[in-house]
């Protein structure tokens, strides 16, 4: 097993395994990471020998986010264009693999997140176990849904993309499963029978991949107060289409009204407790990605990164990981502190380029042979 020790390799016959190996910080990305799965995911789409990639982490998760805390210390030093940069990799990486022409397999065993769920959801074949737990998480550090996130929740039945968007909402197997966000579910013991299976593969036509995975697959049943549900989905669907994000919260305190719920209460407590700002621009995101191709919805997002990063509208980024992954408060002092003071005008700000930034471009991403047409998109100006 050849090895940059945090993404290990593995060769079998036409096959590339690759393994996320931070295990003690949940496999989450650094730009080290980053950089070598571009290049090993460039280089086995050329090598014809290659026919098929699998994607799992080591440990617990596998991949729990991009590595915040490297660009959190950038951006308080006065540079905020490294952050800029490593976005600019990571969602390189995303378009490759929202566009790559052999089949990729995520076994996400473990916690997916933020820009886990960028490694892998792109990707033609995602399996998920009793041990998958998805979140995007981004609004309750001040960020919001990126890596793709607008393209993908964006496409998901009704408006639950809103809901998982907007609350940071955990999933487990059978939601992502029943939700689409995985393609199959397969129990955790029969992962090992099924790597051994796939790496009989020996062709890049996905219907063989299929073939495997489906003699895998299992349905398993929802939980009893799963949010995928058809009585909460309903819920979901009557909230969350609404325009603004005040009133979303309002719809959903109309319903705790008419029947007290512990579950609508949990989420008004998450989004009271979100970044203003990361709300407002997230909501408007997803709005944006369900006309959007995947490059476009990227171009984009880079803008909305750029903007959080430098800080001139908001500093809730900064302030977000400070209270949940450096002190540990779990008390952020959000600015601005109010739904109704973050105005329009400061919501565009965030779609716009950044051009009083000497140097600074829209996200150009890599030319691709294979591109769908949905994935063929410049952002409108």
């Amino acid at each position: 097993m050849a090895s940059h020790s945090q993404v290990l390799v593995e060769e079998k016959s036409s096959v590339r395994i690759l393994t996320l190996n931070r295990p003690s910080q949940l496999n989450a990305l650094c730009l080290d990471m980053i950089s070598r799965l571009l290049q090993l995911f460039l280089a086995y789409e050329e090598d014809p020998s290659v026919k098929l990639v699998i994607l799992k982490g080591q440990g617990r998760a596998f991949c729990a986010g991009g590595d915040a805390l490297p660009l959190v210390r950038d951006i308080v030093q006065g540079k905020w264009r490294l952050a800029a940069n490593f976005v600019t990799y990571q969602y390189t990486l995303n378009y490759v693999l929202a566009t790559y022409s052999k089949p990729q397999v995520s076994i996400l065993n473990g916690i997916v997140m933020g820009g886990g769920a960028g490694l892998s959801i792109h990707g033609r074949f995602r399996i998920a176990t009793e041990n998958t737990v998805f979140a995007m998480p981004e609004t309750a550090l001040g960020l919001f849904p990126d890596v793709g996130a607008s393209y993908f929740l964006s496409r998901l039945p009704g408006f639950f993309g809103e809901y998982v968007g907007l609350t940071g909402a955990r999933l487990d197997g059978a939601e992502m499963l029943a939700s689409g966000l995985a393609t199959h579910f397969v129990p955790s013991t029969r992962l090992t029978a099924l790597e051994e299976d796939l790496c009989k593969v020996g062709t890049s036509d996905p219907s063989f991949v299929s073939t495997i995975l489906d003699a895998y697959t299992q349905h398993p049943h929802l939980k009893q107060k799963s949010a995928y549900l058809r009585q909460v989905l309903d819920v979901i669907d009557r909230c969350f289409s609404r325009r603004t994000v005040e009133e979303i919260l309002s719809a959903l305190e109309r319903e705790t009204t008419q029947e007290p719920n512990d579950w609508i209460s949990t989420i008004i407590g998450a989004l009271k407790k979100a970044s203003p700002s990361s709300l407002k621009i997230s909501l408007r995101s997803i709005r944006e990605g369900r006309l959007q191709g995947v490059g476009e919805c990227l171009i984009r997002e880079y803008r909305m990164a750029c903007h959080v990063f430098k800080g001139e509208i908001s500093k809730d980024f900064v302030e977000g990981c400070r209270a949940i992954l450096i002190d540990k408060d779990r008390n952020p002092k959000w600015e601005p502190r109010r739904l109704e003071d973050m105005k329009d005008g400061m919501v565009d700000k965030y779609f716009e380029k950044v051009e009083e930034e000497e140097g600074w471009e829209d996200l150009k991403l890599l030319p691709r042979n294979n591109l769908h047409a949905s994935a063929m998109a410049t952002p409108k100006l």
